[in-house]
């Protein structure tokens, strides 16, 4: 009798242990969350390429037909890309297509009077001593550079001014000379493309072109 208890004992064990490791081997651990609670999901790059190009595929490209039938037009110059952002933005709605490029513009930043350099230091220091005993002032003799041993007579904004500086050194014997000096400045414009020839009723009200630029016609892109 105690055997076949014992015996009926170990079955229904076996029984159970084989049913836990079966259904154990069914139930698949929860993947723990890619990010935590509230925090955006993470997106690959491709992936947000490929939503990209299908939207851009939505809308029908314009034939060329359409192309042809543009109007384009510049808007500037602009000093200033603060002036150029602001054109940018506020055209965006209202055109058919924009961009913003930039220029170099050589503009006058003043004119110099000057000696010529002399063969020597010594001899630069004699052109000093010479303006000196003249009761000549505001002069300086330049030791280094490509204009060692010039005589700087002074920088002028107004080319008139310069001219009589020059006048004054000549009547007193020397024989001065002006350099106009110039630099390269950005200037920048924006070009759209419209679809017809008329501007938007409301296209002065909303775009701030500045004063001294303007809108001219320009060749299509």
């Amino acid at each position: 009798m105690f055997v076949r208890i014992l015996f009926l004992l170990l079955l229904a064990l076996n029984i159970g242990a084989a049913s836990w490791l079966f259904l154990a081997a069914k139930r698949e651990p929860a993947a723990p969350p890619a990010t935590d609670p509230g925090a955006p999901t993470l997106q690959l790059l491709a992936e947000r390429d490929a939503a990209n190009a299908h939207t851009e595929l939505d809308s029908v490209p314009e034939s060329e037909a359409d192309l042809a039938n543009d109007v384009c037009r510049t808007i500037g110059p602009l000093s200033t890309q603060a002036d150029a952002r602001a054109i940018a933005n506020a055209l965006r709605p209202l055109v058919k297509r924009s961009r913003t490029r930039e220029t170099q513009q050589s503009q006058t930043r003043g004119y110099w009077v000057y000696l010529a350099a002399a063969p020597s230091r010594e001899a630069a220091l004699a052109n000093a001593r010479a303006l000196a005993d003249k009761n000549v002032r505001d002069y300086y003799v330049i030791t280094a550079g490509d204009q060692q041993n010039m005589v700087s007579l002074g920088l002028f904004r107004d080319q008139g001014n310069a001219e009589r500086r020059r006048a004054e050194l000549a009547a007193l014997g020397f024989a001065p000379k002006i350099d106009q000096r110039s630099e390269n400045l950005p200037q920048y414009w924006i070009d759209f493309a419209l679809s017809g020839e008329n501007l938007p009723a409301d296209f002065a009200a909303r775009v701030p072109v500045p004063a001294g630029a303007g809108i001219a016609p320009s060749t299509c892109f």
